[in-house]
């Protein structure tokens, strides 16, 4: 694991979209889906991120090939999360071959400690509330619901959980 240089932003696109698509076009592209991933996975929108100082992109790679990523932001907040200082997992990907390898826990793990020496007092996350395996693995590592907050994809409202950690000392 490594942070994210300028250079993995197309790869980081490409591995966002295959996730993404393989999460939540369940049922095929839809155009909120076509125009989320556009908006989101583009290698400009990725080099924004590296590039953003209050974000933390962390990268798994095997063998030269990237595999996951966790994307961290220090003081996002939500109404939910009663923190100071809040940080929001944006993100934790991981290429369907290795998950349930341990690539994830070290990912959120990287994300936690992310979080700490940011000085937050809670990391939270807003997975989609269908996204069964990944409420499962956020539970197993101590995240627990909040309640739910509607993540809007063009004019389509998704319905999210708010799930929260809170950190030592937080």
């Amino acid at each position: 694991m490594r942070l994210a240089v300028a250079s993995d932003a197309l790869r980081l696109g490409v591995l966002a979209t295959q996730v993404f698509l393989d999460t939540y076009a369940t049922e095929g592209i839809s155009t909120a889906i076509a125009r989320e991933v556009q908006a989101s996975f583009s290698t400009a929108a990725m080099q924004s991120i590296i590039d953003n100082a209050s974000s933390h992109l962390c990268v798994a790679e095997r063998a030269g090939h990237l595999i996951g990523f966790a994307q961290t932001t220090v003081g996002t907040a939500q109404a939910l999360v009663q923190a100071a200082l809040p940080a929001e997992l944006d993100r934790l990907y991981v290429q369907e071959p290795y998950t349930r390898s341990g690539v994830g826990s070290a990912l959120l793990r990287e994300a936690e400690r992310c979080a700490l020496q940011g000085g937050c007092g809670a990391l939270w996350l807003s997975p989609w509330v269908h996204n069964h395996r990944a409420l499962k693995f956020y539970a197993h590592h101590g995240y627990r619901k909040l309640g739910i907050t509607v993540f809007m994809m063009n004019a389509e409202a998704i319905d999210n959980f708010v799930l929260a950690k809170v950190l030592p000392g937080g």
